[in-house]
């Protein structure tokens, strides 16, 4: 725990606003559509860092089966709340999370944040040519 914040996985706890407002102007999903983003959250299992007095801080999702594998997307904290350890907390709370227990794969992309999912047993894929992607990285433009 970190004083003065929480944690929640609850869908009507998240904002939104703030997510959207992030996740629109970040490097991964610039210009994301409200409502993409919202279709997004509803399908997905998300965690929000929140003030004490309620104000979204943090976001990460993860698309998952409950079951096997889970891909961990749209991970933020806002740059007032970083250096915190608002974002250790976050990932900490996602890899002991029940529902998330026993999958065989979590994966995630990240250009800057190599050295926070090391923290957390990531490493870059074992075999990259067994992986495969249809990426249309302008898709929002």
């Amino acid at each position: 725990m970190i004083p003065g914040y929480k944690i929640s996985s609850n869908k009507t706890d998240m904002d939104i606003s703030i997510i959207h407002g992030y996740i629109a102007s970040s490097y991964w999903a610039e210009n994301i559509p409200l409502r993409t983003m919202t279709k997004a959250i509803d399908n997905s299992l998300c965690f929000g860092a929140f003030t004490e007095q309620g104000a979204q801080v943090g976001f990460a999702r993860l698309v998952t089966d409950y079951a096997t594998f889970a891909y961990l997307a749209d991970v933020f904290v806002l740059e007032q709340h970083r250096g915190k350890g608002i974002s250790k907390w976050l990932m900490k709370t996602i890899i002991q999370h029940p529902d998330l227990q026993g999958l065989r794969r979590i994966a995630l992309a990240t250009s800057d944040a190599h050295k926070l999912y090391e923290q957390f047993g990531f490493v870059p894929l074992a075999s990259p040519n067994l992986f495969m992607e249809l990426h249309q990285p302008n898709i929002y433009k």
